[in-house]
């Protein structure tokens, strides 16, 4: 599964984008990062390395609901 881990401070969140098994807790070991997202600065940074959660789903990792959301609003840049 592709989802958020909640890192920083309190009242200042900012998340990691993480491949992990299903079954684990929240903050627990993930297998590989795969970005960050800082919704407290404006507008709000979202950095993906694509080419690594491709090769995620294709191997069948599914992603969280928030992080399609923010694939969908921050797809892949055009291979040139």
């Amino acid at each position: 599964m592709i989802r958020l881990a909640r890192f920083g401070a309190k009242k200042k969140p900012t998340y990691r984008l993480v491949v992990i098994e299903k079954e684990r807790a929240r903050d627990s070991r993930a297998v590989e990062v795969v970005g960050h997202y800082n919704p407290v600065c404006k507008p709000a940074e979202v950095v993906m390395k694509h080419d690594r959660i491709a090769h995620w789903m294709k191997n069948g990792a599914q992603p969280s609901d928030t992080v399609a959301r923010l694939l969908k609003k921050n797809p892949a840049p055009a291979a040139v």
